[in-house]
């Protein structure tokens, strides 16, 4: 006899069911826009500079906003889910709490925009199987604190920004997804960023520039920190716990409490007696 036909009638009509209410819920259409992309274009090519024209709370969702210039407009909690935003000029934009799952983000620019409490989870950051440096993002400046997001800003401009509390690993500690995937940061430009409590576990920061970035209590256990330049970052009491620093610079960082427990490629850890604190590490 089967498994499946082993099964209790029960359990079979339970996988039925929850199948069915699964196939419901795809069939379901998604809400449309309240404005058409058109509507969008329109009331940002008539806003007057600097009158910081009002899309906030508005459902943007899946629009064609490539390319445009949104003059610091005001898009609090505005939904852009899966909009295109390719070489779209954000700078100085009011995002906060703003939907921003699946957007494109193709050499769109955000510096000094406002992403608080926004969710920024799986954008799209480059046309090719492999990243592009100048298809990467720019968010030069921005405010991203308590900001979810998780995806490939490799070689991304986050100098100057602040990611205080922000949390890039993935939402659950279980299953395939924590497993295969990071957020990447490779190449990207931290310089400066401010990184506090950042949960940034797992993390891809392979060559990533962090030179003079405030990293106090930051969470990168198991982070790729691989050729990474630290210097005169502030690493207190970051958890750096399994992370591989093969060939990091850490010249002049403060490593008060960092937690190096079982991390790789120590023996290769440049500027270690060039660093501040280094009599407190815990290992």
């Amino acid at each position: 006899m089967s498994e499946c036909a082993s099964l209790p009638a029960f359990s079979i009509s339970k996988v039925s069911f929850a199948l069915l209410l699964f196939a419901a819920a795809l069939a379901v259409p998604a809400a449309s826009a309240d404005l058409t992309a058109r509507d969008v274009s329109i009331l940002l090519f008539h806003a007057a500079p600097g009158s910081h024209p009002t899309l906030s709370y508005r459902n943007l969702a899946r629009l064609d906003l490539a390319g445009l210039d949104f003059k610091k407009a005001d898009l609090r909690q505005t939904n852009l889910f899966g909009s295109d935003l390719t070489g779209a000029d954000l700078s100085g934009a009011d995002l906060k709490g703003a939907q921003l799952d699946r957007v494109t983000l193709i050499a769109a620019k955000l510096d000094g925009a406002n992403l608080d409490d926004a969710s920024m989870m799986r954008p799209a950051t480059t046309s090719a199987l492999t990243p592009v440096p100048q298809e990467a993002p720019s968010l030069k400046g921005a405010s991203l604190k308590r900001v979810k997001f998780f995806g490939d800003f490799t070689g991304s401009d986050f100098s100057g920004a602040d990611l205080t509390d922000s949390v890039c690993s993935p939402m659950n500690r279980t299953g395939f997804i924590e497993h295969i995937w990071r957020t990447t940061f490779a190449g990207a430009n931290l310089s400066g960023a401010i990184l506090t409590r950042a949960d940034m576990a797992r993390a891809q920061l392979s060559f990533a520039v962090l030179k003079g970035a405030i990293m106090r209590a930051t969470m990168l256990r198991e982070a790729d920190l691989s050729g990474a330049d630290l210097s005169g970052a502030d690493l207190t009491g970051a958890d750096l716990s399994g992370a591989d620093l093969t060939d990091a610079d850490v010249s002049g960082a403060n490593l008060t409490g960092t937690l190096l427990s079982g991390a790789k490629g120590l023996e290769s850890l440049k500027g270690l007696s060039l660093s501040r604190n280094s009599d407190k590490i815990i290992r």
